[in-house]
């Protein structure tokens, strides 16, 4: 069975929404967008975040949002753009895989999986063309063939790269990825050598750098409650780093 023909299947019965519809002008409305995400693999997987900030042009619409999502018991879904195309993707994706898994008896392979994601973005083009539904994900999972975290990230067009260390998207992207290098390169301890703390800590050191350089990024406000969505990817699974342990990382 094909592993997209749980996709095919909405399409025909119409649930899958249809994004070839053209928009004439943007002029009159502005989407809502959010930033800044990355992910970095360490000694015992990977570490998947992000900040909380849903931006729509220079307002900032929400301080809450969820940029880091579950999608089965192996891979994370972190999300840059626009939150409404995202989260879709985000479901559909979790739905395929669940339905392979269900008619299949077995899960979807790793070259599955990118396949789906890739096929999901490709069909988004249109609306991202148009400026108003460009999604930038990163997919992270734990491989138990090879036994290691893997990173991987798209372009508007479905294209997979798989990143060795580190990948970050997002407005403030740019500001943190040569950070990154640099410690990845120049640090005391390479990123793929760093204990849980460790890369934790850098995440969250990262996240606060973006933010300060990068309205579009949302920093942590311990008055308010908002720190930012950190997963762990791992060969026990995926868990989500607690508030507790983030309010010990930033004090």
């Amino acid at each position: 069975m094909d592993t997209c023909d749980f996709l095919d299947l909405l399409r025909e019965r119409g649930s899958l929404i249809d994004n070839s519809i053209s928009v004439k002008s943007t002029d009159k409305f502005q989407t809502t967008e959010g930033t800044t995400i990355l992910a970095i693999r360490y000694r015992d997987g990977v570490l998947v975040a992000g900040d909380r900030r849903a931006t729509m042009g220079n307002l900032v619409v929400y301080d809450r949002a969820e940029k880091v999502i579950s999608i089965d018991d192996d891979s994370v879904l972190a999300i840059s753009g626009s939150p409404a195309i995202a989260y879709e993707i985000a479901r559909m994706l979790e739905m395929s895989l669940q339905y392979y898994r269900r008619s299949q008896l077995q899960d979807l392979s790793l070259e599955g999986k990118l396949r789906t994601l890739s096929r999901l973005l490709r069909q988004n083009l249109s609306m991202a063309m148009q400026g108003i539904g460009a999604v930038i994900p990163i997919y992270a999972l734990f491989d138990k063939v090879e036994i290691g975290g893997k990173i991987f990230f798209y372009d508007l067009m479905g294209a997979t790269f798989e990143s060795v260390d580190f990948c970050t998207t997002g407005s403030g992207s740019h500001i943190i990825r040569g950070a990154l290098y640099h410690v990845n390169r120049w640090g005391e301890t390479p990123l793929a050598q760093m204990d849980d703390r460790m890369a934790l800590e850098t995440v969250v050191k990262m996240l606060e750098t973006a933010a300060e350089y990068d309205t579009a990024t949302g920093g942590y406000n311990p008055d308010s409650l908002i720190y930012p969505t950190v997963m762990r990817v791992r060969s026990d699974g995926i868990s989500t780093v607690s508030e507790d342990e983030l309010k010990s990382i930033i004090r």
